[in-house]
């Protein structure tokens, strides 16, 4: 994500790491729903390891409330840093960390009090009653049901006029997302040597039923539809059990100590990054011509912009400040430093 969210310039960015202007999906949209997935996948593996050792219902259920809460507040704090920092109009109050945050609460509370059956249970209806709410209905951006609420609720508080991609009824679709990786979870926690093989073709079938269910209801990110929540929820498992071949199974694992490097801090590192990205954007420079830029547009101008193809260089320093971050939680990482939230 630090990728997506941070080319050198807005203008310039290969197809796939944007999302879909509305129906359709590129890589950029299995980036959010692979999270909360893998989210409900540690809180199954968690929740076992914490009751094998003698843990109840109830204090895990305050941890998991605790942390939720921790989320959402950084996340406002992320948002009311950026309204101070770029002097906009309104405030938005959803966003990508309080969405996870609400995911982790009720996902954890329905996993925990009701197995993964409940989970199951639950997963099924909150696709197909968000099915039922939104069909036959506008689905077009300020239309459909999801936004009508949330302007009734938030009002001009949301990222773009009348609509916001984490909304409140589009959460209870990626609520089930959580409680689909919760069930993956669990099964890798109690299955047989044989449920790699099992959860690999659940996910790719899973993830062919999404696809189906788009032929009649579209694949959507910004409205977390049914379908695109069982696609990709389909697609992560079944990455998921590929990575766990390879790493754990066949022991091929020094190519991914970049990827645990950042994903023992994988909040802090979405967090600082975010906060760096709005650091370098707020501060400015005065350019060759004597206007005032941004010191991120400098930079990107001054060491990246050199290619035929502007999409180049944009990319380019998106990795290269992937790359920084990267390091300094390598570093973190070295030194045992595990920023929790």
């Amino acid at each position: 994500m630090i990728v997506v969210n941070d080319p050198g310039t807005w203008s310039a960015v290969y197809p796939q790491l944007l999302h879909a202007e509305w129906d359709g999906w590129t890589y950029t949209d299995t980036i959010f729903p692979f999270f909360l997935f893998l989210v409900g996948v540690s809180m199954a593996l968690s929740f076992g390891r914490r009751r094998d050792e003698g843990a109840d219902v109830a204090s895990l259920f305050r941890h998991v409330a605790a942390r939720a809460a921790a989320i959402v507040a950084v996340g406002v704090a992320l948002n009311v840093t950026s309204f101070f920092a770029f002097h906009k109009e309104h405030l938005r109050y959803p966003g990508v960390l309080q969405r996870i945050g609400v995911c982790v609460l009720v996902g954890g509370a329905i996993f925990l009090f009701g197995g993964a059956r409940g989970a199951a249970i639950a997963a099924a209806a909150l696709l197909v009653g968000y099915w039922a709410l939104l069909v036959g209905g506008p689905l077009d951006a300020t239309g459909n049901p999801g936004a009508r609420l949330d302007h009734a609720v938030f009002g001009a508080h949301t990222w773009k006029p009348g609509w916001d991609p984490e909304g409140l009824l589009s959460t209870l679709p990626a609520i089930a997302t959580t409680l689909l990786g919760a069930l993956a979870g669990e099964r890798l926690r109690t299955g047989t040597r044989g449920r790699l093989r099992g959860l690999f073709a659940a996910g790719l079938a899973t993830a062919a039923a999404g696809l189906a269910w788009g032929r009649v209801f579209p694949i959507n990110k910004s409205l977390w539809t049914s379908s695109y929540a069982l696609l990709m929820s389909g697609l992560a498992c079944a990455s998921l059990t590929a990575c766990v071949w390879i790493v754990d199974v066949r022991g091929w694992k020094r190519w991914a100590a970049p990827l645990l490097w950042l994903g023992r801090n994988a909040i802090a590192a979405f967090t600082l990054s975010t906060l760096g990205a709005i650091a370098l954007i707020a501060a400015k420079v005065a350019g060759s011509d004597g206007k005032q830029r941004s010191l991120w547009t400098a930079i990107y101008r001054t060491v990246f912009d050199r290619f035929e193809d502007p999409r180049l260089g944009s990319l380019l320093f998106a990795l290269s400040y992937l790359a920084l971050w990267t390091l300094v939680f390598g570093v973190l990482y070295r030194r045992r430093v595990f920023i929790k939230i």
